[in-house]
């Protein structure tokens, strides 16, 4: 799937930036800090296109809807 290929090298670019914008400073937890870029527009978008069903978004995400809800409360979308 190209868009995978598309979503991979954004990705890259991304944390390539990141280490180049940090001028030596040493990176900090670096998992944690991409997932929170990721996962909120990911909900958005996925709700989107659900058109706000929470059971449809979660089966597109491949998740439990108690946990969708779960992480919408994380990240202020309910």
């Amino acid at each position: 799937m190209a868009g995978n290929d598309q979503i991979c090298r954004a990705v890259r670019e991304s944390l390539e930036q990141y280490f180049r914008d940090l001028d030596g400073e040493a990176p900090q937890a670096i998992y944690d800090m991409v997932l929170a870029r990721v996962e909120k527009p990911m909900l958005e978008i996925v709700l989107d296109k659900a058109q706000g069903n929470q059971t449809r978004a979660a089966e597109l995400l491949g998740i439990n809807r108690n946990t969708l809800r779960k992480k919408m409360l994380d990240h202020d979308l309910i």
